[in-house]
Parts: structure tokens; sequence; C-alpha cells
């Protein structure tokens, strides 16, 4: 694989913008996705990429942003891990919202840069990493927030049973999701829903209505 400045590369291939439904954050996001999925392929000279999640606000972790900076509560003075966090605007939210400390990890080299450029942009310090969280039990936290990961079957079921595993061990969690087929919401408790202006060039509309859960046993 072609080694690239990624800091460079996201810098040059996207804007700063403020998400819809979170005025309050300034991102480096990109206007389509399909453009900067190609360019992004070309410059590693790798077919078959991931698409560029990094580069931009998905409705549920809007959502989860948004009700996280609305109920601070919720993350205030806490060890909190924001889990694919893509942007980083869920986890960055938390810093606004007073978390004590925010782990933002997701397992795109691409999405660790630019969490690093976007905590920086927005004046908040939090630490990210590329290690994929899911091979052993959440670590010591005491909330875990997690926008859009469960639009993947199998995906899904592993997520699913690594936040039940770690509510067991008394740490909640808090899922931002906008409808997706693999979410047991017969599982979870309803805390706010939102209307959230989407890139029609990812979803199948430009509004989606996207709900905050939080796993039952700590409702």
């Amino acid at each position: 694989m072609t080694i690239i400045d990624r800091a460079r590369f996201i810098r040059e291939n996207t804007t700063l913008m403020t998400p819809p439904l979170v005025p309050e954050v300034q991102l480096q996001l990109a206007h389509e996705a399909v453009p900067l999925w190609q360019k992004t392929e070309e410059e590693l000279g790798e077919m078959g990429l991931p698409p560029p999640f990094w580069a931009f606000a998905w409705a549920g972790g809007q959502a989860l942003a948004r009700h996280v900076l609305d109920h601070p509560e919720f993350v205030a003075d806490k060890r909190v891990i924001d889990l694919a966090s893509g942007s980083g605007l869920v986890g960055i939210a938390a810093m606004k919202a007073g978390a004590a400390s925010v782990l933002a990890a997701d397992i795109d080299g691409f999405s660790v840069e630019a969490i690093g450029i976007n905590a920086e942009i927005n004046g908040v310090s939090l630490s990210a990493t590329g290690r994929d969280l899911l091979e052993q039990p959440a670590e010591a936290c005491d909330v875990i927030l997690v926008g859009d990961l469960f639009y993947e079957k199998g995906l899904a079921e592993k997520v699913f049973a690594w936040l039940e595993d770690a509510e067991a061990r008394g740490i909640p969690a808090l899922i931002g999701d906008p409808g997706r087929s693999y979410l047991p919401r017969e599982k979870l408790k309803k805390l706010g829903e939102y209307k959230v202006q989407v890139t029609r060039d990812l979803e199948d509309a430009e509004v989606k209505l996207t709900s905050v859960w939080r796993l039952s046993r700590y409702c």
C-alpha cells in the first residue's frame, strides 16, 4: 500500500462544516461520498477499501451527539468510550458536555487522523485509537457511546454482545440509530427521537428519523 500523508489528504479533500443537528461542533467533512472514496483508493493504490465513514456526520452520530449535549448528565465527569467514532463527532460532543475523558476508537487509520484534526478544531482534548476494541471486553470506563453501527448483521451481533457484556459489568451504553435493520430494539429503551438532515448520496432520504437508545437494564 502506498504511504500517504493522511492529515494532508483529509484537509485537501474535505471542507470545514457544521453537522445540521449539532451546530456547536465543526468537522472536516466531504460533500460527496463516491468521489472521495475513489480518490482514496487511487491515492493508496488499493481497490476495495472501506467507504470513508470518517468524512461524514452520519445520522446516528448526529442524534447521539445532540442528545449528549442536551443531556450532559449522561457523560459529565465520566470516562467515555466512543465506539467506531468515525469523524469523532460523538466523542467531541461528549467532551463539550463535560466528560472527564474520551477514548475515540475506530479501526480506520484515516478516521484516527480525522478525529485528532477535528478535536483540535473544536478545542477539546481526547484520545484516539485504531485498536479494535471488540477483540476483548470493554476496558474500564463509565459509559459507552455508539453512533450508527448496526448496518451489517454480523457486525451488529458482535457489537451488541460486547455491549451486553459491558452492561453486565456496570457500564451502560447509549446508541444512536436511524432505523438500521439489525438493531435489537426489543432489548432497548428509546430516550429520544430526532429528524436528521443527511446526504442523499449516502442514504435513501434527505431526512432520517433517528433515535437514541439505552440498554434496558439501566432504564
